[in-house]
């Protein structure tokens, strides 16, 4: 079976040869190409090449298109992104620098026509080319809840959000998801076939439950209403979300989790239970400072709570540039032996 026959198999409960086994590191193909970041991220191609030249190098399943998470930012108006070749690039000129910019802040009427969507474009289009066929192409999609916090920074979206002036947050939210319906059409129309739907304030880490279920779902039910959530994967970076997932099930219809490794793994992969698909994740900020014994024993104890049933994957979260390649390898490795199925 190929992985993306695998992938479809394990999430709709069909007998596979093992668990899927992701494998996110949108940052090292600068490294593999021998490229600064600011160079590599300047062109699909470039993007593309290296994230063709990672999957051969490790054999996992997946493969990404996302270059940055700026790169939003940049299709509304951001001037300036901050690269390093140690990490992952950041946003270094708000697009909204006080209240007023809200109004002023204009939607693309189609963001496939703006130049930094090319990149993107001309990245979907190589591997949709090359693996569409046979492996999982992500593409990230930051939540219209979220968005603001790369347009304006955490500490004012957070003031806004909680405080108000209310008018003046819907109306951002508004815009935010209008841009974020965008976004997920475009994506698929290149031939993403699983999008990271990035919603940190989908997790009560950050707001209460009660915030989450009157004030962010019906934002998140109006980012993803026009083309379904068949392909959607819940993610709220590494914050935990155990204690929304039901709600995420009746008010979303996501099927997908991705659990942070903060949280319980084995409770939720009872409350997913085979209605979805619970994605195990390691912790690979620890990574940086594990050995490679380690490394292979939290993927066995990972791999071990999640596949007896059924309806499990094993990935990471970003897989930061320091940690080493033989622990990458060897998370590899071992999630493929251990997540061999009878």
């Amino acid at each position: 079976m190929t992985p993306l026959e695998i992938l479809t198999a394990t999430a709709t409960g069909n007998p596979a040869p093992r668990i899927p086994v992701f494998c996110n590191m949108s940052d090292h193909g600068a490294r593999e190409l021998g490229m600064p970041a600011k160079q590599y991220f300047s062109r699909g191609e470039y993007v593309a090449d290296g994230q063709l030249r990672l999957l051969r190098r490790y054999g996992y399943d997946n493969i990404w298109s996302l270059h940055y998470v700026g790169k939003e930012a940049e299709l509304l108006g951001c001037r300036e992104i901050l690269f390093a070749d140690d990490g992952v690039p950041n946003v270094a000129d708000f697009v909204i620098k006080n209240l007023d910019d809200i109004a002023k802040l204009d939607i693309p009427t189609d963001i496939t026509q703006h130049p930094a969507w090319q990149s993107v474009a001309d990245c979907l289009k190589i591997l949709h080319s090359e693996v569409g066929g046979t492996h999982p192409i992500c593409a990230y999609v930051t939540a219209s809840t979220t968005l603001p916090a790369i347009l304006m920074g955490m500490d004012k979206w957070m003031e806004l959000f909680l405080l108000g002036p209310f008018d003046v947050r819907d109306e951002l939210l508004r815009k935010c998801s209008d841009f974020c319906r965008q976004e997920i059409a475009a994506l698929r129309a290149l031939g993403a076939n699983v999008l990271i739907y990035s919603t940190p304030f989908g997790s009560p880490y950050f707001v209460s439950r009660k915030q989450i279920e009157q004030k962010v779902m019906p934002w998140m039910r109006r980012d993803l209403l026009p083309g379904g959530n068949e392909d959607i994967v819940y993610y709220c970076g590494m914050a935990g979300f155990n204690d929304v997932i039901d709600l995420v099930f009746d008010e979303l219809h996501i099927k997908t989790h991705y659990i942070s490794p903060l949280a319980d793994l084995a409770e939720a992969k009872r409350l997913i239970g085979n209605r979805g698909l619970t994605c195990g994740v390691i912790d690979d900020i620890k990574m940086i400072h594990w050995s490679a014994e380690q490394t292979r024993a939290e993927v066995q104890r990972i791999v071990e709570i999640g596949k007896t049933g059924g309806h499990f994957l094993f990935g990471n979260g970003v897989m930061p540039m320091a940690v080493p390649e033989a622990n990458i390898r060897t998370m590899v490795d071992a999630a493929f032996e251990y997540g061999r199925l009878p």
